[in-house]
């Protein structure tokens, strides 16, 4: 096989390729040096253990340079951007853990439990305008895209008329290498959109300062480190991380959660009929999609994973679909179960850099699918899903569906 078809987007719209890949790379070099024209060298691990020790050694692996998988072309592009914005994903240590602090608190249960009245209310909404847009909707598209965007900018505070800016921005920082979502943007075109952001994030950052609301942005807004403003290029880092990452994941896992049930009847009528095993239905969805594809650690000394010395200044890419499929780590990791018990998948990282906002992204989709089953009867695939091609973060962009009210 060739191992240098990981660094190619398109790999990811196929799974039954892209597993066939990871599972052979696991079995039989489960720590590969990967060469091509177009990358910087780096290892990629794939085992569920050897991701997890990674992530856990945050003395030794780093984000910084090298965060994501990008190509030499890419990494020219991004450079330009890193003038206005640096997120969090690029820190590490104290100062990672200093930047972390300031919005921990707004997603941790007793924040997120303020919330949840709306959030319904978004579901709500969301499940009765694809019943009156059907019967024949795409469900990524006329729902999925949609639910998680409005939930982040009620929590961030952004008015709705701003949706189309936001998902523009998400499109172009996850699903640049998709020719359906691209849409053949120049570079300069992309960074246009991108400057929009910048420019309305430091719009809202001036509003918040001067008059604070009890939202999100204004907590980023006036937040301080040792006593000073975050500078400019943290504050954008955090709009963008929060209005994009907590947008994107979530709906590729919304999306993906019906497809899987769509494809195993049984496990259909199983959270159907018993409520209670929604929690578990969004765990396994969220393993089962891993809607981010992988990140990157570079080792700050020599150091061994999984048998083989990753020298000091390498790069190693964490596969997290090849860990959440590994056998050795989970019993059938084929099979969509919604209880499976326990799920230690890796879809939200681990260690230092765990997904902020993994509880928020759960309520979500709980709730959302508390709402669906409560108001869709029968629900049907009548065309071929398709997926993102984006070695980043990926999931379905098409789910036609045929949905009829109880």
């Amino acid at each position: 096989m060739d191992l240098a078809e990981i660094v190619r987007p398109e790999l990811y719209a196929n799974e039954e390729r892209l597993h066939a890949l990871l599972g052979h790379m696991r079995q039989h070099e489960p720590v590969a040096w990967i060469e091509t024209e177009t990358h910087r060298p780096f290892f990629a691990v794939t085992r569920h253990a050897d991701i997890l020790e990674v992530a856990r050694r945050s003395d030794v692996f780093a984000n910084a340079p090298r965060p994501i998988l990008s190509s030499r072309a890419q990494e020219l592009e991004s450079r330009s951007r890193q003038a206005h914005v640096r997120t969090l994903i690029a820190v590490d240590g104290a100062e990672h853990k200093d930047l972390r602090a300031l919005t921990k608190d707004w997603f941790m249960p007793q924040s997120l439990n303020r919330f949840e009245a709306r959030i319904r209310e978004i579901a709500i909404d969301s499940v009765e305008t694809a019943l009156e847009r059907g019967p024949e909707i795409d469900f990524v598209a006329d729902v999925a895209i949609h639910y998680p965007l409005r939930v982040i900018m009620e929590i961030l505070g952004v008015p709705s008329d701003q949706e189309e800016m936001m998902l523009k921005i998400t499109q172009v920082v996850f699903g640049a290498s998709d020719p359906d979502i691209a849409l053949n943007l120049t570079s300069e075109q992309r960074m246009g959109i991108f400057m929009q952001f910048v420019s309305y994030c430091e719009q809202v950052t001036a509003a918040r300062r001067e008059a604070p609301r009890d939202d999100l942005a204004s907590v980023i807004a006036n937040a301080e480190l040792e006593g000073s403003p975050l500078t400019s290029v943290d504050l954008m880092g955090y709009f963008l991380i929060v209005a994009t990452a907590g947008h994107d994941t979530t709906s590729s896992s919304t999306a993906g959660a019906l497809h899987a049930l769509l494809e195993n009847p049984d496990q259909m009528a199983l959270v159907r009929e018993n409520p209670d095993a929604l929690p578990g239905l969004v765990e396994e969805s969220i393993r089962w999609v891993t809607p981010v594809k992988h990140f990157m650690r570079t080792a700050t000394s020599d150091c061994e994973v999984g048998g083989r010395l990753i020298p000091q200044g390498e790069a190693v890419m964490l596969l997290y679909p090849s860990g959440n499929r590994d056998d050795s780590a989970f019993d059938n990791p084929f099979q969509f179960d919604a209880t499976r018990r326990p799920n230690r998948h890796l879809s939200f990282g681990h260690g230092a850099h765990h997904c902020l906002g993994n509880l928020l992204a759960k309520m979500e989709m709980r709730i959302f699918y508390e709402e669906f089953f409560k108001r869709v009867g029968r629900i049907e695939l009548i065309g071929e899903p398709k997926l993102i091609q984006s070695v980043f973060v990926s999931g379905l962009k098409a789910l036609p569906v045929r949905i009829e009210a109880k």
